[in-house]
């Protein structure tokens, strides 16, 4: 982003970059800390997350309200309208990250309460780390506008749609084979699938981001290896 003849131009450009870093980093620590309290039984942990959510809320609508300031104020056009406007598109993804890592540390108090096996979740834990490299992934590529990177962490997507099948698949064997496990396995399915929604919206922040930075939409088609296609898992 070139420098401006005003320099409080380049500081209200540079204050919305900062609340993008900001949102995206309260948004690794909220997936992150949600899926820790799910496998630790952390019910403390989880609550914390669930008041991080308002924290986050209160970002965006500070990111949305310097962004309009700054559209009216300035009138930017060429790449600084493309970042203002990214950058609000970009916070409302980040924001949904938000609604679903809480959504998970809600589940977290009812997946307690069942007799089941800290095991159930190591699957989770193991997909959330992959999407937590994804979230943290598309902030630093945008940060340092870096358009391969984030065309490749776009294409990346699949491998959470992969595994969120093989997590799905998982679950669904051990509510078979022992129907104590069913409650359990509901709740850690519902989770599953909030990960897996994490990583859509990882996508369409890596999208916004490509054309900031290049001026270019990247291909509409992504591939999708999600194959459960269970309607009530996608509310």
């Amino acid at each position: 982003m070139g420098e401006h003849t005003v320099t409080s131009f380049d500081e209200e450009l540079e204050h919305i970059d900062r609340l993008i870093r900001d949102m995206g980093d309260l948004a690794c620590s909220m997936v992150k800390s949600s899926t820790g309290a799910l496998v630790n039984s952390d019910n403390a942990l989880a609550q914390r997350i669930i008041s991080d959510d308002s924290v986050m809320d209160a970002r965006q609508r500070e990111l949305d309200e310097a962004s309009i300031t700054l559209i009216a104020k300035r009138q930017p056009m060429a790449l600084d309208l493309r970042s203002v406007v990214g950058a609000i598109r970009m916070a409302a993804d980040l924001e949904r990250i938000g609604d679903l890592a809480k959504n998970i540390a809600k589940r977290v108090g009812a997946v307690v309460q069942t007799p089941t096996q800290k095991s159930l979740a190591l699957s989770i834990e193991t997909m959330s780390e992959m999407v937590l490299v994804q979230v943290k992934g598309v902030v630093d590529s945008y940060v340092a506008r870096d358009a391969e990177a984030l065309r490749e962490l776009r294409n990346r997507d699949e491998k959470i749609d992969i595994k969120y099948t093989a997590v799905f698949r998982e679950l669904l064997t051990y509510m078979m084979e022992d129907p104590r496990n069913i409650t359990a396995c509901t709740h850690l399915l519902f989770c599953a699938k909030n990960l897996e929604r994490i990583g859509d919206h990882v996508t369409n922040i890596a999208e916004n981001a490509y054309y900031t930075v290049t001026g270019e939409q990247l291909p509409a088609q992504r591939p999708k290896q999600d194959e459960t296609a269970i309607a009530a898992l996608a509310e």
